[in-house]
C-alpha cells in the first residue's frame, strides 16, 4: 500500500527531539553573616525593653534623691523599706516592693550597670513579663530564704533580738536571678565564662564574711535564676550568642 501523502512529506524532515532546558547556573550562596550586637541594643529603650527602661528611670530618680535629700530622711526611708524580719512580719508586700526601689550603694554600685546590661539582654530575648517574673522570684525568694532563718535563730536564742531589725534593701537579688536566667540562653563558652566570673566574686565575698546573709542571698538568687531557665529557654531574638537546641544545630549543619 502506498504511504499517505502526509507521511511522505514528513519522511524528508529531521525527527524533532525534546531538548531539556539547560540548568540555571548555580548562584553561590553568600556567606552567613554573624549577628553582631549593636552597642545601642545593650541599653534599655522605651519601645524595645519597656520594663527595664521604666524600672531604670525609677531607680535613677530614687538614687538621685538619696544623694541630694537630707541624710536623716533617706535613712528613715531605707529603714522603712528594709526587708528585715520585723517588717516582713507586719507588712511583707509593702517592704518587698519598697526595698526593690533602691540601689544599695547608689548609682556607683556595681549592680547599677549590671541591672542595665543584664535585664536589657534578658528582656530583648524573653520579653518584659518573663524578665519581671524572674526578677521578682530572685528578689522575693532569696529575701525570704535569708530572713526566715534569722527569725528562727532569734527565737531559739542563737541570735540577739537586734537581728530582727537588720537593714536590708536593694535590687541585687533580682539582678543575680536575671543573670542566672540569662546564662541559660548563652552559648556554652560564654555561659561558663559568666558563671565562673560571677561565681568567683560570690566566693570571695563568702570567704571575706563581711555580710554573710546578703552574700548567701546572692548565691541563692543566682541558683533561682538558673532554675528558672525553662521559663525563658524558648526565645528567638538576636543579639548576644544564644544557644540553639541540638536538633536545630544538626539541621543547620546538614
Amino acid at each position: 500500500m502506498a504511504p499517505a501523502a502526509g507521511t511522505r512529506l514528513l519522511d524528508g524532515m529531521p525527527r524533532q527531539r525534546s531538548v531539556p532546558p539547560a540548568p540555571a547556573p548555580a548562584v553561590p550562596k553568600a556567606p552567613a553573616r554573624r549577628t553582631v550586637p549593636c552597642p545601642g541594643r545593650l541599653l534599655p529603650t522605651p519601645t524595645g525593653t519597656p520594663f527595664t527602661f521604666g524600672y531604670a528611670v525609677v531607680l535613677v530618680v530614687t538614687s538621685l534623691f538619696a544623694e541630694l535629700a537630707d541624710p536623716s530622711l533617706v535613712h528613715t526611708l531605707h529603714q522603712e523599706s528594709s526587708t528585715d524580719v520585723a517588717h516582713l512580719a507586719h507588712s511583707p508586700v509593702r517592704v518587698l516592693v519598697a526595698s526593690a526601689l533602691w540601689i544599695a550603694g547608689g548609682l556607683t554600685s556595681a549592680y547599677a550597670p549590671a541591672f542595665l546590661f543584664v535585664l536589657t539582654a534578658l528582656e530583648r530575648r524573653t520579653g518584659g513579663v518573663r524578665t519581671a517574673v524572674v526578677f521578682l522570684l530572685g528578689h522575693v525568694l532569696a529575701t525570704l530564704a535569708t530572713e526566715v532563718p534569722v527569725a528562727l535563730a532569734v527565737r531559739a536564742g542563737h541570735l540577739p533580738g537586734s537581728s530582727l531589725h537588720r537593714l536590708d534593701y536593694g535590687i541585687s537579688f533580682g539582678v543575680a536571678a536575671c543573670l542566672g536566667a540569662l546564662t541559660g540562653l548563652l552559648r556554652p563558652w560564654l555561659r561558663r565564662t559568666v558563671l565562673i566570673g560571677y561565681g568567683g566574686v560570690l566566693l570571695e565575698a563568702l570567704v571575706a564574711c563581711t555580710d554573710p546573709l546578703t552574700d548567701w542571698g546572692h548565691v541563692l538568687s543566682l541558683a533561682i535564676g538558673i532554675g528558672a531557665g525553662p521559663l525563658v529557654r524558648r526565645c528567638g531574638r538576636t543579639g548576644l550568642p544564644v544557644a540553639r537546641p541540638r536538633s536545630a544545630e544538626s539541621a543547620a549543619a546538614g
